[in-house]
């Protein structure tokens, strides 16, 4: 079984501080077999968490090759990082590079960075952070097999 990570975007009208109702878009990260099911399994992650109606307005699949997750209460923020594993390669003796993109939660950047490290230790090779930016993802919903 082959799961993939779908960005899910939902717009709803979200009760302010001040008491007034914003339109608000907000972006996650769901695990899924198929889009089908990555917007279903979305619905029902988000439904105890908003009051009154939602529309789940974009859904697309989320190019990660990893995610590294902090058990940092604090750590409530997601960003995404470009890491290029370096091969070389023998014949030729040319340099190679090969990208990948991870999501890493953390606090700050600096403690994006750390977790980076953190995620990539044992990685066989050598490899290079190519960027690091912080995203709108608010959550990410691992794969939980749901009764049909």
């Amino acid at each position: 079984m082959n799961n993939d990570w779908f960005e899910c975007k939902v717009r709803y009208d979200k009760t302010m501080e001040t008491g007034l109702l914003k339109k608000t878009t907000e972006t996650y990260i769901v695990e899924a077999l198929s889009f089908t099911e990555a917007e279903r399994r979305f619905i029902e992650e988000m439904k105890p968490y908003i009051s009154g109606d939602f529309t789940v307005t974009d859904i697309k699949r989320a190019r990660l090759s990893y995610i590294f997750e902090s058990a940092d209460a604090a750590a409530d923020r997601w960003f995404k990082a470009k890491v290029a594993y370096i091969t070389l390669d023998e014949v030729s003796g040319v340099e190679k590079r090969t990208n990948q993109t991870v999501l890493v939660q953390a606090t700050d950047f600096r403690d994006a960075v750390k977790g980076l490290d953190k995620g990539m230790e044992g990685t066989l090779g050598d490899w290079v952070i190519v960027s690091i930016a912080e995203t709108a993802v608010m959550d990410v919903f691992h794969y939980v097999k749901m009764d049909n």
